[in-house]
């Protein structure tokens, strides 16, 4: 008897639990030489909610872009999955997929860097979610970072 009202109790937890909505924060990158700035938009975005999906672009969509990375889409991914604030990592393979994804994952907040602000790429999605254009960390740049890095392994092969 005893036994049976527990589990009727913890069953009755488990459901009210389901209720309560989890709020789902969405943001995509490279993340290609992470550095501080992508670890502080990380945490920001896990601030908006309960769950942070990251979406990380696949090098096929890099090259759409116009973008190469210094690491594989792989490594990236399994870089951004490593971070504590991030719950799951899915591909971003083309500029389309972001109300698919919004809709598909129940998303509630789309983060991005405040770089994007403005832009086309990303304002119309009010529609689907929430979208907050969080700063960026003073005088971080992934260009400025990458320029630092490319002038470095130049060095490097000179002194080969």
């Amino acid at each position: 008897e005893m036994q049976r009202s527990l589990v009727g109790s913890e069953m009755c937890i488990r459901d009210r639990y389901r209720r309560i909505k989890m709020k789902k924060v969405l943001t995509y990158g490279t993340f290609d030489l992470l550095h501080p700035g992508h670890i502080y938009l990380l945490k920001e975005a896990k601030k908006l909610g309960d769950e942070l999906i990251v979406g990380v672009s696949t090098d096929e969509f890099n090259s759409i872009k116009h973008k190469t990375s210094f690491l594989p889409y792989e490594y990236r991914k399994e870089m951004v999955k490593s971070i504590k604030y991030v719950d799951e990592v899915i591909p971003e393979t083309n500029w389309d997929q972001k109300v698919e994804d919004i809709k598909r994952l129940g998303i509630d907040v789309l983060v991005m860097g405040d770089d994007w602000k403005g832009s086309d790429k990303f304002e119309y999605l009010k529609q689907f979610c929430d979208v907050v254009f969080l700063p960026k960390m003073e005088g971080l740049s992934s260009t400025k970072f990458r320029g630092h890095v490319e002038e470095y392994v130049k060095l490097m092969e000179e002194d080969e």
